[in-house]
């Protein structure tokens, strides 16, 4: 198994560390710690180790599933690792909807084959067809993001229904990363309520505003959640204490607050992003969830070059879209707190306007 560099990944490790504005970054703000109780008592292991019986029922109850169909695991990037590795073997197919994460791709791609279907602008719309002739005899899995990373496209139930359907009728699963849902206004159903060869994987990053919980979920039929447990036995074995704890309120008590703020909060800045595409004449789709995906504004050959010259000229990261396999365009997050955003855009708009007047 040989993974190639994370592309996003490396790019915000150069570029983050120095810069005074972050607009690559994907979640909604992060929410204060003292909203919480903190008070776990003893920072030991979860035990069991694959998260606390009563708080799998309660996400279980969320899928329509069993205690026994969800593993705890160290944020959503880890529920989708260790899915790849419990289900897929050499020789496995898998096909990935783009543009997407990299470690959908990669990560199936390394264990086995993968075909990548790019959907397009300017409404990213997913052929099922598309997938259906994408798919081979020894096709295992299919792969998206929904709402999508990094352009906020969100499928309807038909739609999912349908993709479902076809992933069960030739003997594959389904599995969705759903971390954004929870950020749409009328969330639909998630992928695992739709069967058995559904399978969700989701946490409290970017929905809730709790990246540094590190508490994400995988739902999946009792055969292969035990499979991702055995694995997770030999990547972090436990899932953090303090995260399940802050977790169980984002989820209880605290959860419909949380939601209606932090929709709110990406409606309102959602809108201010509206208005910089439109004022520089970018081309976009209006986005469930915090990423933008806009065209790269003329005078700049690439995502690359964009986003570089507007760290060295205005100290704002963003994250080209070179890294997602579409050069034309740039992700910007609109997740962070609102002046920081209007900062960020205001540096933006300012090297935009002094690149076309030097090439004037």
């Amino acid at each position: 198994m040989e993974l190639p560099p994370f592309e996003l990944e490396r790019w915000l490790d150069e570029y983050e560390p120095q810069a005074d504005l972050m607009l690559a970054e994907s979640g909604v703000r992060s929410l204060p710690v003292d909203r919480f109780d903190l008070d776990v008592g003893e920072l030991g292991y979860v035990i069991p180790t694959d998260g606390d019986p009563q708080f799998r029922a309660d996400i279980a109850e969320r899928y329509g599933r069993s205690a026994d169909e969800v593993v705890l695991t160290c944020g959503t990037q880890e529920a989708d690792y260790l899915t790849f590795m419990a289900l897929l073997e050499e020789g496995d197919h898998t096909v990935v909807v783009s543009p997407t994460y990299q470690s959908l791709k990669s990560v199936p791609d390394s264990i086995g084959s993968v075909t990548e279907l790019r959907t397009e602008p300017p409404e990213w719309d997913l052929s099922v067809d598309a997938v259906a002739d994408a798919m081979r005899e020894e096709t295992r899995l299919v792969v998206l993001t929904n709402p999508s990373n990094p352009t906020g496209k969100y499928l309807g139930s038909e739609t999912m229904r349908a993709l479902y359907d076809l992933a069960a009728d030739n003997d594959a699963y389904l599995l969705v990363d759903e971390v954004y849902r929870m950020l749409a206004d009328d969330p639909h159903p998630p992928a695992a309520a739709l069967g058995p060869r559904a399978i969700s994987a989701a946490g409290v990053s970017k929905s809730y505003g709790l990246a540094g919980a590190r508490l994400g979920w995988v739902v999946a039929h009792p055969e292969l959640a035990d499979a991702v447990r055995k694995w997770k036995d030999y990547t972090t074995i436990s899932p953090p204490m303090l995260g399940q704890h802050v977790a169980k309120q984002a989820l209880g008590e605290q959860e419909d607050e949380i939601l209606r703020e932090n929709r709110e909060h990406a409606r309102r800045n959602r809108e201010r992003v509206a208005a910089f595409v439109e004022e520089y004449d970018l081309e976009w789709f209006e986005p469930v969830g915090v990423n933008a995906f806009p065209t790269v504004p003329d005078g700049f050959e690439s995502g690359k070059e964009f986003c570089r010259s507007v760290f060295e000229a205005e100290s704002v990261v963003l994250a080209p879209g070179d890294v997602f396999g579409y050069p034309d365009r740039f992700r910007l997050g609109f997740g962070l707190h609102t002046d920081e955003l209007e900062e960020g855009l205001e540096r933006i708009g300012r090297h935009v306007e002094r690149v076309r007047d030097e090439s004037l």
